[in-house]
């Protein structure tokens, strides 16, 4: 299974950031450590480099002239301050990346079933503006850009990061090719909810049971409203009981099993899948990379059970 990753594009942040930029390294290290240690001689799981997303590509999503504003720093002090990073070249080359991560992971996923970006599921990027810490869009990017390529005609974005994916529903409401589901914690950021295909709000401290049936809800209701032929997996470690951000309370064990149930709901009816990290807040940085790396060692399961 191939798995791109883009933190070698380091993006500095001031001391003290609340942003575990980190997460990223530690969770390739943790990857690396597993293929060390694999009995097969041939890497179990592939890291690539991705190419960065071009102009024109970020355009499949968002207005020609934020494009231009954001990656020519002509931004004001208020949009940046709605991205929570301070703009830099390296943040721009950062965010391409990490754009272009989730679509070759896309790409790949056509041909070998499932594939991985270790960052990506910057969905509160709109149409024409950043916010929290996402300044483009990569599963609407994604989206389009398989439709454009004839690789696919209807995915489908499962979002389960706790924060609602405001920005990709902003992107695409008006565009009934693309089907988004958003499972998101109701009095969490953003405070201005947009409207997705499918949005499931849930009350602060949403344990294991009470989630997972939601999900299983949520999921039976795009079967019946849907036909998918590609999913878009962005799969936040914040609805995690010790996140900062989070404010849900489910395990780690039942966070795998919401991995279980995307995953199942793509093999039952033979979609290919992208998956990408999104959020993680929670104090103790390796279990952030847990969450994780309990995703992409689900979807390398996953891969070769195909």
């Amino acid at each position: 299974m191939k798995a791109y990753y883009c933190d070698t594009f380091n993006l500095p942040l001031p001391e003290k950031h609340r942003f575990p930029m980190i997460k990223y390294r530690r969770l390739r290290e943790r990857i690396e450590a597993f293929n060390q240690s694999s009995a097969s001689s041939k890497k179990a799981i592939e890291l690539v480099l991705p190419p960065a997303a071009s102009d024109a590509e970020l355009m499949l999503a968002h207005d020609e002239e934020y494009v231009r504003k954001a990656t020519q720093g002509m931004l004001n002090d208020k949009e940046v301050r709605a991205i929570g990073f301070p703009w830099t070249e390296a943040l721009i080359e950062r965010s391409r990346r990490s754009s272009g991560a989730t679509m070759q992971a896309a790409v790949t996923a056509i041909s070998d079933g499932i594939s991985v970006n270790l960052a990506g599921g910057t969905h509160h990027a709109c149409y024409a503006e950043a916010q929290g810490f996402c300044v483009f869009n990569d599963s609407a990017i994604t989206a389009r850009y398989l439709q454009q390529q004839g690789l696919a005609k209807h995915p489908l974005i499962i979002d389960l990061d706790v924060h609602q994916g405001n920005g990709t529903a902003n992107i695409l409401q008006h565009d009934q090719s693309i089907f988004t589901l958003s499972v998101h914690g109701a009095k969490n950021f953003p405070t201005r909810k947009e409207q997705s295909d499918l949005d499931v709000p849930l009350d602060n401290d949403c344990n294991d049971a009470d989630y997972l049936e939601a999900l299983d809800n949520a999921l039976s209701q795009v079967g019946e409203r849907f036909d998918p032929d590609f999913v878009i997996y962005v799969a936040g470690a914040d609805p995690y009981e010790n996140d900062r951000l989070g404010k849900l309370s489910l395990t780690k064990q039942g966070l795998k099993q919401r991995d279980e149930r995307v995953f199942e709901f793509c093999k039952a009816r033979n979609i290919p899948a992208s998956v990408s990290m999104a959020g993680g807040y929670a104090n103790d940085v390796e279990d952030i990379v847990d969450i994780h790396l309990q995703t992409v060692m689900m979807a390398y399961e996953h891969h070769g059970s195909q």
